[in-house]
């Protein structure tokens, strides 16, 4: 099949790329330097940004399946990719896939990603929504620096638990329901298959690195001063701190089945999460 995948140098979107190659699929990744795309047979870059939402969506009249995801930093994901969506439906694509985030259902319409959702919904293209809860990865990026500056995690979270999900898991749940008509019409949370406080997860980063890191359970506050200082903007930082909020009060915490159900695999633990990533902590 041809498939495109939007966003397609991020972490998920290139390892949905990676998966749908390996399948035999012919796929069409956008980004915002087509030029700069990794060369492999079967995959062509073409233009896609979320500051020109309108521009390169000419593309979905050549394939058949397509995925997107809201690109990090923008909250109005509504603007982003609802033009992709109504051309979708001008294309009469077999399939869209939209992956958005734990809990986005139970927002209120107006709020940018519900809205994004319900337009999907009632565009009358067969779709599939997978809302992942936090990744797993994040303890290798967002709250990296603070890991390697100061050996702590700090994030408002206070005791609350977590089902962590494995990016590996998120993209191979994408691939299945890219392929796999039989998710049709439906959103589909996604979990770990444990749930775990932030103390718990330094605890296990520091088994496995064997460095000693701690937990630092910040304000709301200073959570948001720490995104803005790392150069997010003020809308997005905001967001941030709400769902964080979110967290804290336990909606995070449930475990599902739904991993095992898409892929016919268990979920990846933290424990083996840590372990793959280990180094990522020492420099």
């Amino acid at each position: 099949m041809k498939i495109f995948v939007y966003g397609g140098a991020g972490q998920i979107s290139s390892s949905v790329i990676s998966k749908l190659l390996d399948l035999g699929h012919e796929v069409y990744a956008g980004t915002r330097k087509p030029e700069a795309g990794k060369k492999l047979p079967g995959l062509h870059w073409v233009f896609a940004d979320a500051t020109q939402p309108t521009k390169g969506t000419e593309i979905l009249e050549k394939v058949e399946r397509a995925f997107f995801i809201s690109p990090p930093g923008y909250t109005d994901q509504y603007s982003v990719l609802s033009p992709w969506f109504e051309k979708a439906k001008a294309s009469s694509l077999k399939k869209v896939v939209l992956m958005s985030a734990m809990g986005v259902d139970f927002a209120p319409p107006e709020a940018p990603f519900r809205k994004l959702e319900i337009s999907l919904e009632n565009s009358s293209v067969p779709y599939t929504i997978l809302r992942p809860n936090w990744f797993m990865q994040n303890f290798q990026t967002y709250w990296l620096s603070g890991i390697l500056k100061d050996k702590k995690i700090f994030f408002p979270a206070g005791n609350a638990k977590t089902s962590f999900i494995h990016t590996d898991d998120i993209s191979s749940s994408v691939v299945s329901a890219l392929l796999n008509d039989q998710f049709n019409g439906k959103g589909i949370t996604l979990t770990g298959k444990e749930a775990l406080t932030h103390e718990e997860v330094a605890e296990k980063i520091s088994k496995h690195s064997g460095i000693k890191v701690s937990y630092s359970d910040i304000s709301p506050e200073t959570f948001k001063t720490n995104l803005l200082q790392a150069g997010l903007p003020e809308d997005y930082a905001s967001f941030m701190v709400f769902i964080a909020g979110a967290l804290k009060e336990g909606h995070s915490s449930p475990i599902l089945n739904t991993v095992r159900e898409i892929t016919g695999k268990d979920p990846i633990s933290f424990d083996e999460y840590a372990e793959q990533n280990k180094k990522v902590w020492l420099n």
